[in-house]
């Protein structure tokens, strides 16, 4: 019968203390315990290992061969334990973050802030992804942690990926600032969608989740948007709008003050995005991700204090 790996190591340990007592000890279990370990080494190999005399225990020649491979085993547990220690340790510092653009921006910077003073050790990295991207990266152990973006239909995670709600991003109506609605409407008016049905629509791409959540409502609205333009960027949508060549809708976390522009809210309200953090289930061996969620709830709570109701 072949020997374990733990009677090997046990070879080992008898002939480097020359005790068995020193070898229970070195194992944390009674020098009886040891006793019959020896004995039932001794039995499956079919051989003497042990000589025990009056001035302690040495090993047989067929001992001292099988101590040579315990020997080996002792030292690569050893190793274990010491690359296993260093590997928690890296793993306790370290915060692998992907996000969307418009959270990187807006999100990101007073989290990271705040985490930096409170673990100045920390070791951070944070990626521009789509939202699209964020779930598998975290699936696949590629990151620690990704907020993404997700309309109409709240995020399904894989298996092992647990998401975490922040906040519901509304939409709204971005404007040249001498549109006749801007001029006709204060700030604090919401507008319907169909009073826009015979603009031309600055629009996310088609085949993104936004651009089908607004195909949707126009639809519901009673009218065919007329599209003048495709971006996949907010920023780039706002600053067509500046020019003055159509209205764009756009998430109210995203919105930039860009010159030549105003935004109304819309009414019935429910047009929206919702912002989340997806990360592992079990993120126990990096617990600065469950600090930085913590951080950015109270963020995302800053950041919709003043929003309008609704």
């Amino acid at each position: 019968m072949l020997l374990e790996p733990a009677q090997l190591r046990l070879l080992a340990l008898i002939e480097r203390h020359r005790s068995l007592s020193a070898a229970a000890t070195a194992l944390g279990v009674t020098p009886a315990a040891v006793t019959q370990q020896v004995a039932r080494a001794e039995r499956d190999c079919g051989a003497a290992l042990v000589r025990r005399g009056p001035r302690g225990a040495t090993l047989t020649a067929a001992g001292a061969l099988l101590a040579a491979h315990g020997q080996v085993i002792d030292q690569h547990t050893r190793q274990a334990a010491e690359d296993l220690a260093a590997l928690l340790g890296e793993l306790s510092l370290r915060l692998r973050i992907g996000a969307f653009q418009a959270a990187a921006l807006h999100l990101l910077p007073p989290a990271l802030t705040a985490l930096r003073h409170r673990h100045p050790d920390a070791d951070l990295s944070v990626v521009d992804i789509t939202s699209e991207r964020g779930m598998p990266a975290v699936a696949a152990g590629d990151l620690d942690l990704a907020v993404i973006a997700s309309w109409d239909e709240p995020p399904a995670p894989p298996e092992h990926v647990r998401v975490h709600p922040l906040l519901t991003d509304p939409m709204v109506v971005v404007l040249p600032d001498d549109h006749p609605l801007a001029v006709a409407h204060p700030p604090d008016v919401a507008l319907r969608l169909d009073q826009l049905r015979d603009e031309a629509w600055v629009t996310i791409l088609a085949g993104h989740a936004a651009r089908a959540q607004f195909d949707r409502a126009a639809a519901a609205a009673g009218f065919a948007p007329r599209v003048r333009f495709q971006t996949a960027s907010y920023d780039v949508a706002q600053a067509l709008v500046g020019t003055g060549i159509g209205v764009a809708l756009v998430s109210r976390l995203a919105l930039t003050d860009t010159p030549g522009t105003t935004h109304r809210q819309l009414t019935p309200h429910g047009l929206h995005r919702r912002l989340s953090a997806a990360t592992r289930t079990d993120s126990s061996l990096t617990p600065l991700v469950a600090a930085f969620l913590r951080l950015l709830d109270d963020v995302a709570r800053d950041a919709t204090a003043g929003w309008p109701a609704g």
